[in-house]
């Protein structure tokens, strides 16, 4: 089994007709920002999300090992078969036209979406180019907790990944939160969004999450765990549930809501963080399809990075 880091090649999107909306749509941006909203934080319900994927691949679920760049099936047909090593070939399918496509601030989007509220127990990041609306590259990593015991985390990982048949995965691959750190690191470098000797902000980029949960809270949290610094790419974010709200004025209190509204099936394995990563990834490409300017929505104080600025006045609270 290769144990390195690596990046993982992804194949480039392939141009499709775009899908067919049912009468019943009608979602339409207005981009005039008048209304304030206040959500519950109640479980949304997946019974009306999940129905037959309208594509013409079947979707398949995607190789754990291959997102963190250890798959050693590669040459094995019916491993290929079964699960999906190519991020980007189940995003296309669906996308709208792209004559309503706007010029964006940023060239690339980072969809974060992170699993575990003890410890972070994943780590996923798809890289968004805002131009092709393709995903390009990824990082994943599964978490293992700094200061739980091993029983507990057993239990832990066995209530969480066990009723998704992944924890044998995450047994095999999990690495401490502060070595996932080290490895995005260099990742972002390869990918040129980031050099520490220029500051540590991200260059023509910015993360994307469902909510402020992520970036606000849990990563501090974790830092703090951790006996870390926060690092200063984690300073600023965007919460598309706030864009979504002051795009379409419809209120949205989560991914499977804003799915919901743009009739969107789900895919994949919801509270698997990768995969509701690529969901997020495809509500941020549909509403790009629409015409949206996806700008940050949250930033830090520099010198009490404990405060957090809200930049947008009608937000999901």
């Amino acid at each position: 089994m290769a144990m390195g880091f690596s990046r993982v090649p992804l194949l480039r999107r392939f141009l499709v007709s775009p899908p067919v909306l049912p009468s019943s749509y009608s979602l339409q941006p207005n981009r005039k920002i008048n209304i304030s909203a206040s959500l519950s934080t109640t479980e949304e319900s997946t019974s009306s999300l999940i129905q037959p994927t309208p594509s013409r691949t079947r979707w398949k679920p995607t190789c754990l090992y291959f997102t963190q760049g250890k798959c050693t099936k590669m040459d094995d047909p019916m491993h290929i078969d079964k699960f999906n090593h190519n991020c980007s070939l189940e995003f296309m399918q669906n996308a709208a036209g792209l004559e309503n496509l706007r010029k964006q601030e940023l060239e690339y989007f980072l969809v974060l979406d992170l699993e575990g509220k003890v410890e972070i127990l994943e780590f996923p990041v798809l890289l968004f180019d805002a131009k092709t609306m393709d995903v390009v590259d990824l990082f994943h990593r599964f978490v293992r907790p700094t200061k739980m015991h091993e029983e507990r985390i057993n239990e832990y990982i066995e209530g969480k990944y066990g009723k998704l048949g992944v924890d044998r995965v995450w047994h095999d691959t999990a690495i401490p939160f502060a070595e996932v750190i080290e490895q995005f690191e260099v990742w972002l470098g390869q990918c040129q969004l980031w050099r520490n000797e220029l500051g540590g902000c991200l260059n023509k980029a910015a993360f994307v999450t469902c909510g402020n949960w992520d970036l606000k809270t849990k990563v501090p949290q974790q830092c703090n765990v951790a006996g870390m610094k926060l690092p200063p790419y984690f300073m600023e974010w965007i919460n598309l549930k706030d864009v979504f709200l002051n795009f379409y004025k419809r209120r949205a209190k989560g991914m499977l809501s804003m799915m919901r509204e743009l009739q969107m099936p789900l895919l994949g394995s919801h509270h698997l963080g990768i995969d509701d990563a690529k969901n997020i990834a495809r509500v941020l490409q549909h509403m790009l399809s629409d015409g949206a300017l996806v700008q940050i929505t949250a930033r830090r104080n520099p010198h009490v990075p404990e405060k957090v600025e809200f930049l947008f006045e009608d937000r999901i609270v």
